[in-house]
């Protein structure tokens, strides 16, 4: 199996700026696809952004320009850094794995974007 412990939530007033981490563990394929996701209460699951083991990057209109996903793949760990943060981007981050025939979640990081 493969654990993902994501660490770097927390409160933050709006413009100000988070770095999330999600450090994967376990039976990882070389080749792989980490994302983060995000889940408001009350609001359908979406995707903030992907990344591959050769840094192919997708984000959300919503978050781009604002975020930026990376990887260590020598640590196994996945970031976002998120920069000029909204209200509206209060959620629960979750870190997504995706490998030869693996699929895995975290259990999510609490962001709160307020004043």
């Amino acid at each position: 199996q493969v654990q993902l412990v994501e660490s770097g939530g927390g409160l933050v007033q709006p413009g100000g700026s988070l770095r999330l981490s999600c450090a994967a563990s376990g039976n990882i394929f070389d080749i792989n696809t980490m994302a983060w996701y995000r889940q408001a209460p009350g609001k359908q699951r979406e995707l903030v952004a992907h990344i591959t083991t050769f840094g192919s990057t997708t984000y959300a209109d919503s978050v781009k320009g604002r975020f930026t996903i990376s990887r260590d793949n020598a640590k196994n760990t996945v970031y976002l850094q998120m920069n000029s943060l909204k209200p509206e981007d209060t959620a629960v981050y979750l870190c997504y794995y995706s490998g030869y025939q693996q699929r895995y979640w975290g259990q999510g990081t609490q962001v709160t974007v307020s004043s």
